[in-house]
């Protein structure tokens, strides 16, 4: 038994120090391009979340996710810009994943990868996250948990897929040099 529990802990050590391995390997210039990428992308699906829904989620849930007073859209376009930039980043980590590494370095594959990444973050962060999130920091209005309200839910998606298409082109065009 022993034999079995230690070669499977070797062997998720092995897979951790192969991606940070990974993750050491990719230049300066490739997270740069996805962090910045996804600060580019953030700016037109913030509108679109300013503009197209009814509820004030950047001047006040944004802000209020954080502690924050609200509203206030200088604060809520600060969170929302950072957190583009991070999810670029996070884009990196994630197409480090074997199958996707040499995917996600041509236009084509990151055209895919955004539309992946559109319908992911959407349903990871709009469906799931926020309705808990804006639940316990008391936002006004909180959608029912999960939010699948329509056509808000098809806007979320094409808003997160122009949002990433920044971040996954950026990301291709670095690393195809």
């Amino acid at each position: 038994m022993t034999s079995t529990t230690k070669s499977t802990a070797n062997l998720g050590r092995g897979h951790a120090q192969a991606l940070a391995t990974r993750l050491r390997a990719v230049s300066a210039f490739a997270w740069i391009a996805a962090a910045v990428g996804g600060f580019i992308g953030s700016v037109p699906l913030g509108l679109m979340m300013q503009y197209g829904n009814p509820e004030p989620l950047i001047s006040l849930a944004l802000p209020m996710m954080y502690g924050l007073a609200g509203p206030d859209v200088l604060v809520g376009w600060a969170i929302h810009q950072f957190h583009g930039a991070a999810l670029g980043v996070m884009y990196v980590v994630a197409v480090q994943w074997e199958p996707l590494t040499e995917y996600a370095k041509t236009l084509r594959g990151a055209a895919a990868l955004a539309i992946v990444v559109g319908v992911v973050s959407t349903a990871l962060l709009s469906v799931l996250l926020m309705p808990l999130w804006l639940g316990v920091v008391g936002y006004p209005f909180t959608p029912a948990f999960p939010d699948l309200t329509m056509p808000e839910k098809l806007w979320s998606v094409l808003g997160h897929i122009i949002y990433a298409l920044p971040a996954t082109v950026g990301y291709a065009l670095v690393m195809r040099r």
